[in-house]
């Protein structure tokens, strides 16, 4: 009986930390990442608020660099800089690493520029963190469901557009980002 009310308690306490879902539809395929409102709430918030009024439909994944990351959510599939909310403060100080599958914001030079746009981990990238790096680069979830997509885009051949590097030539293009329930 012990072993039965423990067991139930780590399965409720695991239910209970679990954080706000997105799937991200894209050209290629779906993704789900689980946010985590904990260690990233102003972050969460920030991105859920792109997520809910519907801004991230029709933006693209504009820098793909094997090896490292795919970033996207600002640009729509014409290289077109899109609207923002005001920048969100710098949570990477949160403990979570830029490991493969974490979805971190994308900044400027300035700690506290970040919006809209969000990265996607290829592979372990620690140089990113705030232990290594301050101020880092803020995670504020994981991908939990289709990462093979995000992997994929590793694949696509990229070019440079305007002044950007690393566009896909292809455009990878967000078609739906729904919460899930």
């Amino acid at each position: 009986m012990r072993k039965l009310a423990i067991a139930s308690l780590a399965l409720f306490s695991s239910l209970a930390l679990a954080g706000p879902k997105v799937e991200i539809e894209t050209n290629m395929g779906a993704f789900t990442v689980e946010l985590n409102e904990q260690k990233a709430p102003l972050t969460v918030k920030n991105f859920l608020r792109y997520v809910e009024d519907g801004s991230y439909v029709g933006t693209q994944f504009h820098r793909v660099i094997p090896g490292f990351m795919a970033q996207g959510g600002g640009f729509d599939k014409d290289m077109n800089m899109l609207p923002t909310y005001p920048a969100v403060k710098n949570e990477a100080s949160n403990g979570l690493k830029n490991k493969a599958a974490t979805i971190a914001m994308a900044r400027t030079n300035d700690p506290n520029s970040a919006t809209r746009q969000f990265f996607i981990n290829f592979v372990d990238n620690g140089f990113l963190d705030y232990d290594q790096r301050p101020p880092g680069y803020a995670v504020f979830g994981k991908v939990t469901q289709g990462f093979n997509v995000i992997q994929d885009m590793s694949q696509k051949r990229t070019h440079t557009k305007g002044r950007y590097r690393d566009v896909p030539v292809e455009p990878i293009i967000i078609t739906k980002a729904t919460l899930l329930p």
